[in-house]
C-alpha cells in the first residue's frame, strides 16, 4: 500500500457527501487526466479535496461512472486479508443474531463495507460474486479471509450478472475450493428449499425475501394461496409450513419449478403443493377464464425497471401485474405485490399497483410493506441499497 496515487476533486465539485458516508466517487466529480486514466482498474487510490486535504481511501475504475468505491475512510488503512476477516466477522455477527441456521447473505457490497462483493452463505459453501475489479483482484485474499473465519468446504466464485460486465470482468464461474453437483437443501421459514449454486439465479437462492415470505405465510394459514413468478417456491412453501390447505406456483421456467417440487417433497408438502409452466401474465389470464381464486395471491415479479430508461415500461408492467392478480383474490383474500426494481421507488410502485387494483374493480386497505431482510442491510447514503419492497393488501 506504499506509493498510492492521488485522485482529486474538481475546484468545481463539492467532496462533503463522500466526507459525510456517501461510498462512491463519480468520474464528473473528480480531475480525469492522461495520468489517472493510467491507473488500472482496482487500484487503491487516495482520494482528496482540491486543496490536497485526504478524504477517503478508495478503489479506481477509470472506465466506470462510478470512478471510485470507497474503501476506507482512513487513507493510510492496509487493504489485505487481515482487513477482510474483521469485515467478514461484523458481518457475520449482524445474522448470527437473527439466524439460528447459517442460510443468509453474508457480505451486501457497499452496506457491509466490502464494495461491490456479494457473498451468499449455504451452510458450509459459500457463494462469492466479486463485482468490483478490486475484488476480482483479492480474490486470493477474500478467500483466505473466508478460511480463516468459517473454514468452508466450498467456495464458488459466480462470475454472473452485468455489474460484472460492466466492470469489464470475465464471466467464468468457478469453484475455488471443493465442488457441488446437486442443489443444496436450505431450512427457512419451516420449509426445505433447494439452492442450485450453479444453474440457479443468481447465488442459487433469493435469501432478500425471507421476512416477507414469513408475513404472507401468517396470512395464508388455513387457505390456498398462488405464487405467481414463484421461481424455487419461496412464498408458497412457506404458506404450506405455516398452514396453508394449498398452493399453487407459477413460473416460466422448468428447473425452477422442479427445483420447488423438490423442496414440496423435502417438506412434506407434496399432496398440497402443485406447479404450471408458463408466462404469469398468460397463466393469471388462464386462471381467471376458469374463475380461479384464492385466499392469498403472491406476485413477484424480475425486475420489470431495472434502470431508469425502463421506468415507465416497468411502472405499466406492475399496474398490469397487480390488475390481473386482484381478480384472482377471494373477496377479504390478501394480494401480495413485489418490486426488486432499483429504479422504480415505493412511491412509484405503490401508485402503480393501486391503479392496478382499482382497474381490476377492488377496493381494500394496505395493511404491511416489507423490504429485504436483516441480512441485506440498506446502505445510509446509497438509496440503490433500498432495492426491495413488498405491499400486502387485504381485499374487499
Amino acid at each position: 500500500m506504499t506509493d498510492i496515487p492521488t485522485l482529486r476533486f474538481r475546484p468545481n465539485k463539492s467532496p462533503a457527501r463522500v466526507m459525510f458516508g456517501f461510498p462512491w466517487v463519480y468520474s464528473d466529480d473528480v480531475v480525469l487526466d492522461r495520468r489517472t486514466k493510467k491507473i488500472p482498474a482496482g487500484t487503491f487510490v487516495k482520494v482528496q479535496t482540491n486543496d490536497k486535504q485526504d478524504i477517503a481511501l478508495v478503489t479506481f475504475n477509470g472506465e466506470s461512472k462510478i470512478t471510485g468505491r470507497v474503501m476506507d475512510m482512513n487513507v493510510d488503512a492496509v487493504i489485505d486479508t487481515a482487513w477482510i476477516v474483521a469485515k467478514l466477522k461484523h458481518a457475520a455477527s449482524l445474522r448470527e443474531q437473527f439466524y439460528a441456521e447459517p442460510f443468509y447473505r453474508l457480505i451486501h457490497a457497499e452496506a457491509d463495507g466490502l464494495p461491490g462483493v456479494i457473498i451468499d452463505r449455504f451452510g458450509d459453501a459459500f457463494v462469492i460474486q466479486p463485482n468490483a475489479s478490486w475484488a476480482e483482484n483479492m480474490i486470493s485474499e477474500i478467500t483466505d479471509a473466508l478460511e480463516q473465519v468459517f473454514a468452508p468446504k466450498i467456495i464458488l466464485k459466480n462470475a454472473s450478472g452485468r455489474s460484472r460486465t460492466l466492470e469489464g470482468l470475465d464471466t467464468d464461474t468457478v469453484f475455488i475450493k471443493g465442488n457441488v453437483d446437486a442443489p443444496i437443501p436450505v431450512s427457512m421459514n419451516g420449509a426445505t428449499y433447494m439452492a442450485d449454486l450453479t444453474g440457479g439465479q443468481k447465488t442459487g437462492l433469493f435469501f432478500d425475501q425471507r421476512e416477507n415470505h414469513a408475513f404472507a405465510a401468517k396470512l395464508s394459514k388455513g387457505g390456498t394461496m398462488l405464487d405467481i413468478f414463484s421461481h424455487v417456491g419461496g412464498f408458497s412453501l412457506a404458506a404450506l409450513a405455516a398452514g396453508a390447505t394449498s398452493a399453487l406456483a407459477v413460473d416460466s421456467s422448468q428447473p425452477a419449478l422442479d427445483l420447488a417440487i423438490a423442496g414440496a417433497d423435502a417438506s412434506g408438502f407434496a399432496k398440497t403443493f402443485d406447479t404450471r409452466k408458463g408466462d404469469a401474465f398468460d397463466t393469471m389470464a388462464a386462471l381467471a377464464e376458469e374463475g380461479a381464486t384464492f385466499d392469498v395471491v403472491v406476485c413477484d415479479p424480475p425486475a420489470f425497471a431495472p434502470s431508469k430508461p425502463a421506468l415507465d415500461r416497468g411502472l405499466r408492467a406492475y399496474e398490469k401485474a397487480a390488475k390481473m392478480a386482484a381478480k384472482l383474490v377471494k373477496p377479504g383474500g390478501y394480494l401480495v405485490v413485489c418490486s426488486c426494481s432499483h429504479a422504480a421507488d415505493m412511491t412509484k410502485f405503490r401508485k402503480s399497483s393501486l391503479v392496478g387494483m382499482g382497474k381490476a374493480g377492488r377496493t381494500g386497505q394496505i395493511i404491511h410493506t416489507g423490504g429485504p431482510g436483516v441480512d441485506h442491510p440498506v446502505h445510509p447514503h446509497l438509496a440503490e441499497s433500498s432495492y426491495l419492497k413488498s405491499i400486502f393488501l387485504r381485499l374487499d
